[in-house]
């Protein structure tokens, strides 16, 4: 039992608790940037594990209404919505290898090549990129 006159963790033990950077202020050389989250890393690959599971959902939602509403979307361009959401998720699954973000950029890519098939997979195709790039940029500016 500690008495309450002795710290059980004392807090000028720089090993315990890290000097933080006052707000406003660059990390200095040599010192990493710190992102506030507890693990950047795992932060990041949610992100786009998320953004490319929403995107194969979307993906597959998409395929009745292209076909109510555009008429002519054939079982080749059926073939590939199924294939790229199945690639999504099996990337989604995989955002712990380092090549799985270029592979999502070429995902996305595939995506807008899609836009030769049905004019509506050129539009998600763009809208998913931007979403991509986006969660580059987060990518980038938290992992440095």
């Amino acid at each position: 039992m500690t008495s309450p006159e002795r710290d059980p963790h004392p807090t000028d033990d720089p090993t315990v608790a890290p000097v933080e950077q006052p707000s406003g202020e660059e990390p200095t050389a040599g010192q990493p940037r710190r992102s506030g989250l507890r693990n950047p890393e795992r932060a990041v690959r949610g992100l786009g594990a998320g953004t490319l599971s929403l995107e194969a959902l979307v993906l597959l939602l998409a395929i009745q209404p292209i076909r109510v509403v555009g008429g002519d979307l054939g079982g080749a361009a059926i073939g590939a919505v199924v294939a790229l959401a199945v690639a999504a998720v099996v990337l989604a699954g995989m955002m712990r290898r380092s090549w799985a973000w270029n592979a999502g950029t070429v995902l996305q890519g595939l995506l807008l090549l899609g836009g030769l098939l049905h004019w509506s997979l050129l539009g998600l195709g763009v809208i998913f990129a931007l979403v991509w790039a986006y969660a580059l940029h987060v990518r980038r500016v938290i992992l440095g």
